[in-house]
């Protein structure tokens, strides 16, 4: 990451000057959280990007499953970072005051997780259909499949609005597909398949089971928790009586 030194980052300045006009108090505090996170993993990164990305080779074959942790968290450059702090600060104020921090944070934490291995999975579906080996090398690294998976929720919470991309006025329910359409032709150096994953994970968690498990865990760990608890109690009261 040596890079990095020796140069304004003026991404990274202008990020921390949005962030003081929206106002600290005004952040909840996940968002903030996450905000945090990402900004002081780009000043201090845990490893080179090479070595947080995720990609089939690394992530399947090596069985670098940390990665899947760190490659949300990094970003290539002070834009990268701009861009996406950006986007998870409006969209993190809006989803964290309707879904309440703690399930909130529970959402980025699976997110960011499972939207890994949905694009290294479809990445390992390219290598099958193309025929070509390369696509198990592409390393993703960025927030940004967690704030495709994030557009698609907010656009779930809040039916009936329009975005504009690209001067075109589009339906909400159709905005974060048109957005990874243009954004791949307007910077093809983007992983089209890691925005991809954010947005089938989205779905996943509206439509399909994912927010339904994720609700079954909650409470599965919430029951281990309540019954160890009866069992514990009656022999503290025993130790204690003895």
């Amino acid at each position: 990451m040596q890079r990095r030194q020796g140069r304004v980052n003026a991404g990274l300045l202008l990020l921390l000057y949005q962030i003081s006009q929206v106002g600290l108090q005004n952040i909840p505090s996940v968002t903030l959280g996450v905000l945090a996170l990402n900004i002081f993993l780009f000043l201090n990164p845990v490893r080179p990007l090479s070595e947080v990305c995720i990609s089939v080779n690394e992530g399947f074959y090596r069985k670098n499953w940390q990665r899947l942790l760190l490659s949300p968290v990094h970003h290539a450059d002070d834009w990268h970072l701009y861009y996406n702090m950006i986007s998870m600060l409006w969209k993190g104020i809006m989803l964290e005051k309707k879904l309440k921090s703690i399930w909130f944070a529970y959402i980025i934490a699976v997110f960011s997780v499972l939207i890994g291995v949905v694009y290294m999975v479809l990445e390992f579906m390219l290598v099958k259909i193309l025929d070509d080996p390369s696509y198990e090398m592409h390393c993703a690294v960025g927030f940004s499949g967690v704030l495709f998976a994030l557009k698609v929720l907010n656009n779930h919470y809040n039916p009936g609005r329009v975005s504009s991309i690209l001067g075109l006025q589009i339906s909400s329910k159709y905005a974060c597909w048109v957005e990874l359409v243009a954004i791949h032709l307007i910077s093809p150096g983007t992983s089209f398949a890691g925005h991809l994953a954010g947005i089938l994970v989205g779905l996943m968690y509206t439509m399909g089971p994912l927010k339904k498990i994720m609700k079954a865990c909650t409470g599965y760990i919430f029951h281990r928790r309540f019954h160890r608890t009866l069992v514990i109690q009656p022999v503290t009261h025993v130790c204690l009586a003895v």
